[in-house]
């Protein structure tokens, strides 16, 4: 995987943090510098955390599966990148609201569950990382750094420009992944 294809994952990935870090923007009364790199920690710290988890799972079953390892791969990127898409303009079309909108804390309680639900597609990249033989620690950095400093840029939008850019950020990382589980398989059919 070349460094081009990774920067793009970690931007593709980063976008649910970089919109639930709009929406924290919002919610919180006074963005100080030191609440920007809280959210940006949070996201940022799991955003690196998951992919090495996946990775490491990913490891264990990667004896059994080595054959199918780049249509796992695509399925997966797909999946993800879908999902994506799929949940921006569910969010859109139904105008709800994420729970960023309703809860302004920067407590544990507040913030554990969003880091975790906007990482969640992060475990499953990490087992793709696995099965396509990516070196993991430069990709979790690249991750959890781009992650990091896009939470802080998305808490600092959210307050000055609102949640109009939410929807644009969700399906822009859903398109960057879809196209990415596009160009692995075309790779392992010789294509590209």
């Amino acid at each position: 995987m070349s460094v081009a294809d990774l920067l793009l994952i970690a931007l593709g990935l980063s976008m649910d943090a970089f919109a639930a870090a709009i929406c924290k923007g919002l919610s919180v009364k006074r963005l100080t510098a030191l609440n920007a790199v809280t959210v940006g920690a949070w996201f940022g710290g799991f955003q690196a955390l998951m992919p090495l988890i996946g990775y490491f799972l990913g490891r264990q079953l990667a004896g059994f599966i080595e054959t199918f390892s780049h249509l796992i791969a695509f399925i997966l990127l797909a999946v993800i990148g879908i999902h994506m898409l799929r949940e921006a303009f569910i969010n859109k079309k139904g105008g709800q609201e994420t729970s960023a909108d309703n809860d302004c804390s920067l407590s544990v309680k507040s913030m554990l569950p969003m880091a975790i639900a906007t990482s969640i597609d992060a475990l499953a990249v990490g087992v793709t990382f696995a099965f396509l033989g990516v070196h993991i620690l430069p990709a979790v950095l690249a991750i959890g750094l781009m992650t990091f400093v896009l939470s802080i840029v998305g808490a600092g939008l959210g307050r000055v420009f609102g949640a109009k850019y939410e929807f644009a950020a969700e399906v822009f990382g859903g398109v960057i992944l879809c196209l990415l589980s596009v160009k692995v398989l075309l790779e392992h059919f010789g294509v590209l």
